[in-house]
């Protein structure tokens, strides 16, 4: 499975403007919807699974990353949105560090295989030091859809 089977290209900001683990994920939902992969009357039903899972124990992972994720049947498919923040935000991570970079994950209902395929994908790839420091030095969304494509095309 390649990230870029399920991360959608219309979704991704290298420049994320909220500064708590709400706002942050509210932005990644608002990228998904924007890009027409989610209906905006299913934002705020989205949101609330996604802080459900949250209230779980955080998905910041460590290491200045962070994966919300949840499953929802307001998707079809599983879809990613991509975020980057300049500044960090803190998402109560298990390091106690700040997160720069976001996967925001959302698979239909009944798919518990290709969701957590995608979960360990990312987190495999973002255990890469140069890879997440890649990522956080890019610019726009151009570079970050290149970066991604180069990583899956190494990393199968």
């Amino acid at each position: 499975m390649k990230i870029m089977d399920f991360l959608c290209k219309q979704a991704i900001s290298t420049d994320i403007k909220a500064t708590d683990k709400e706002g942050v994920i509210r932005e990644l939902v608002d990228l998904l919807v924007l890009a027409g992969e989610i209906d905006k009357r299913n934002s705020n039903r989205l949101f609330e699974i996604l802080m459900a899972r949250e209230a779980l124990g955080s998905t910041a992972i460590g290491q200045g990353v962070g994966i919300p994720h949840g499953k929802s049947d307001c998707v079809d498919k599983l879809v990613a949105a991509f975020g980057i923040s300049q500044k960090g935000v803190n998402f109560d991570s298990l390091d106690g560090e700040l997160v720069y970079l976001f996967f925001l994950l959302v698979a239909p209902q009944d798919s518990a295989g290709p969701h957590l395929k995608a979960l360990a994908r990312i987190s495999r790839l973002l255990k890469d030091k140069y890879f997440r420091d890649s990522l956080k030095q890019s610019k726009d969304d151009k570079a970050v859809i290149k970066i991604i494509v180069q990583e899956d095309e190494r990393k199968i």
